[in-house]
């Protein structure tokens, strides 16, 4: 009597069962890493064009900072590390030291506002000074008269790139304005803790070597510029191929199982043919 080979015999069902879910949780995972692999390979492009784009700024001539009518629209994508160049006089008497630690050690940023010769403020981190000379203790927390720019300064022109503010204060460290503690460049809390206005909402870290940053009482211990560190951290290749190579397993996983779990095949009945 002849089976009929349609329906496979009663033992191979349940192998046949393990062999579809297999392959859908198979086809699922290899989906999966490949996805991710190829969103890896889209943020590297972006992440190269980024440092491009902001190479390119840094190394450009300096130009003219962004007026008071387009600060609202200054972020990083368009405008942060651009190389800008100011002209004003600095209130150095408002300098704020902020904590730092840089490849000369610890010490304090020395954020002083410029006056522009618009009127506007914009804040400057002049500098590094070390923290052993014990550099915040020469600074006192003053605070602005109603117009801090009427101030008579001498006329400085100062290059720098372009920072965005930096609020909330450090890691687990909080700025506090009331003891004059601060770990980070906020611009508006320094602001506000000075008591000037028109403040721009973003800073610019002074460039190397700049005898117009100098203060009155740093000949001795002089701000060193030019310390901005830029870094973009860049792993997307490696976790491309992490997960291109996960999706590799998988699939060689799959194939390994699918030939262990192949039904077995049924005896032809050449007596019958």
């Amino acid at each position: 009597m002849l089976e009929n080979s349609a329906n496979p015999p009663a033992q191979s069902r349940p192998a046949q069962g393990r062999r579809r879910i297999l392959t859908g949780i198979a086809l699922l995972l290899l989906l999966l890493f490949a996805g991710l692999g190829t969103w890896q390979v889209v943020r590297l492009q972006w992440k190269l064009a980024l440092i491009d784009r902001v190479d390119a700024r840094v190394h450009a001539a300096p130009t003219a900072p962004p007026d008071s009518k387009q600060w609202p629209a200054v972020d990083a994508a368009n405008d942060e590390y651009r190389h800008l160049r100011l002209a004003g006089h600095f209130l150095f008497d408002l300098t704020t030291p902020v904590q730092a630690v840089t490849v000369r050690g610890s010490g304090f940023w020395l954020v002083t506002p410029l006056c522009q010769n618009d009127g506007t403020i914009i804040l400057v981190n002049r500098g590094f000074i070390p923290g052993a000379l014990g550099g915040d203790s020469g600074y006192r927390a003053n605070r602005a008269s109603s117009d801090a720019c009427s101030t008579p300064g001498l006329p400085v022109t100062v290059d720098g790139l372009l920072r965005l503010s930096e609020p909330k204060g450090g890691f687990l460290r909080e700025n506090d304005p009331i003891t004059g503690r601060w770990y980070s460049r906020d611009v508006q809390a320094i602001a506000a803790a000075r008591g000037v206005a028109g403040v721009a909402p973003f800073f610019v870290d002074a460039d190397a070597r700049q005898a117009s940053t100098l203060g009155p009482q740093e000949a001795d211990t002089p701000p060193v510029g030019g310390l901005t560190v830029i870094a973009f951290p860049n792993n997307h290749l490696v976790y491309a191929l992490t997960w291109f190579a996960l999706a590799a397993m998988v699939g060689a996983a799959w194939w390994w199982i699918a030939r262990r779990y192949q039904p077995p095949r049924e005896p032809r009945d050449d007596a019958g043919a």
